[in-house]
């Protein structure tokens, strides 16, 4: 959690809880029971695979095992990730032991022993599928391998933490332009775009959304590792997603050139902007997200009172609660866009996926936190969002989240509640940290911290 950014007055806050005490605590005790009794005890240690090591990762709309349960290195390492938090969250050993379990399988069948660097693909017994690596699934493994290393003091994840931060550094960090390239060939070699590939393809692009992740990696990793190099390298992708992949309305440019030009359709027509939204849109989950990494990256840096970080991640909320919030029902849409001649953006997928959902939990109340005179409003919309994820999200029933809400996705009831792009990261981070924030700050009377 964000431990210092307490030096926002805490007194207006104060008597806003004091206020709404009530409602408060009934959501503290939702979310509670939201992240522990419907969400890790549904996956673990069920999708603990007990043959071929690693995680199961396909399970159907009532939590069964599906499929051939391939394993993406994102996945492996979010659930590596989720239940190390989780053995610290609640003091927990027996969360190690499932932390450990997903270590192993990264160490032993994900790592590529000749070129170094994670595959991003094996199937369940761990032979390689893809020999492809990404930037982004990298960085979701350093992620992991810093939590497991702060439960269980294996020097040994360490160790592989910092081995994966150096071969991103000879391979896929780029010294002229800066930032990091994100696709790789199995040695390494950054993916050059040719005029063969299509325009709908990001291959061959830099990108926010691996760039984001690797600043939360590197923020992951620098907590326990404060090294020279990591620190200029999680410094270097501040300033560069702030200042440049931010644009001025304070939303995410997605796509780039690898000397950061942006990859942008808004001068051409509706048709050709529509076939290629996948890399050229406005993503209203990724915006909300950042405004916490971004803040969580200057905190870890010591950046106490980094105003300009805050301002910034301040208009991506604003910008995406004003043109991305569903006015009538809550919560965030997928995706918006700028068209040309056109005065407002426009929704163009109003679908809303569970991790933008998730997500906004969390920095609703971060902003709520850091901006009194404004936190009625950010306290409001918190209350708001989480009311539509009760109602439209969470499985009562069988437990775990849809993956997007039955407002606009009924089908999703029925439908898998994991796969290989959908595990318990987004929730049971953004519930752990609304839950340590709440309790935190309920313990304010009398204008004075208990």
């Amino acid at each position: 959690m964000l431990k210092n950014l307490t030096f926002i007055p805490f007194l207006f806050f104060s008597a806003l809880f004091a206020q709404q005490k009530n409602g408060l605590d009934s959501i503290l005790k939702q979310m509670q029971l939201a992240a522990k009794e419907q969400l890790l005890d549904k996956y673990y240690p069920r999708n603990i695979d007990t043959v071929y090591g690693g995680y199961l990762s396909t399970f159907t709309y009532d939590i069964q095992p599906f499929g051939e349960q391939d394993k993406m290195i994102v996945t492996q390492s979010r659930h590596t990730w989720s239940t190390a938090r989780a053995a610290l969250f609640y003091k927990d050993t027996a969360y190690i032991s499932m932390a450990r379990h997903g270590f192993y399988f990264l160490r032993d069948k994900m790592w590529d022993t000749v070129y170094g660097g994670f595959f991003n693909l094996v199937n369940r017994q761990g032979i390689v599928k893809s020999k492809i690596k990404e930037a982004y699934g990298n960085s979701f493994a350093i992620y992991a391998l810093a939590a497991y290393y702060e439960c269980s003091g294996d020097i040994n994840a360490l160790n592989l933490a910092k081995k994966t931060f150096t071969w991103l550094e000879n391979h896929s960090h780029d010294n002229q332009y800066k930032g990091y390239y994100q696709h790789l060939e199995r040695d390494g070699t950054p993916v050059k775009r040719t005029a063969l590939i299509p325009g709908t393809s990001d291959i061959g692009y830099k990108d926010q959304n691996s760039s984001i992740h690797l600043l939360e990696a590197f923020t992951e990793l620098y907590r326990i590792w404060p090294d020279p190099l990591l620190k200029t390298r999680l410094q270097e992708l501040l300033l560069l997603i702030r200042d440049t992949i931010v644009t001025s309305k304070g939303y995410l440019q997605l796509f780039f050139t690898p000397e950061w030009k942006p990859v942008s359709y808004r001068d051409s027509s509706k048709e050709v902007i529509l076939k290629h939204r996948n890399v050229d849109h406005v993503s209203f989950g990724h915006d909300v997200e950042t405004a916490y990494l971004m803040m969580e990256a200057s905190e870890a840096l010591g950046i106490h009172h980094d105003n300009k970080t805050m301002e910034v991640g301040k208009r991506m909320v604003d910008h995406a609660l004003r043109n991305g919030w569903d006015s009538k029902l809550g919560g965030f849409y997928d995706e918006g866009y700028y068209f040309k001649n056109v005065p407002t953006i426009t929704i163009i997928k109003e679908s809303k996926n569970w991790w933008a959902q998730a997500e906004g939990l969390n920095t609703l109340l971060i902003m709520a936190d850091l901006y009194p005179s404004d936190s009625m409003q950010y306290l409001q919309r918190f209350k708001d969002l989480w009311q539509y994820v009760q109602t439209y999200l969470i499985d009562h029933q069988h437990g775990d989240w849809y993956e997007e809400g039955l407002d606009k996705e009924p089908e999703r009831k029925t439908a898998l509640k994991a796969h290989i792009w959908k595990g318990t990261y987004h929730n049971f981070r953004a519930l752990s940290n609304c839950i340590k924030r709440l309790q935190k700050n309920m313990k304010v009377t009398n204008g004075k911290l208990n």
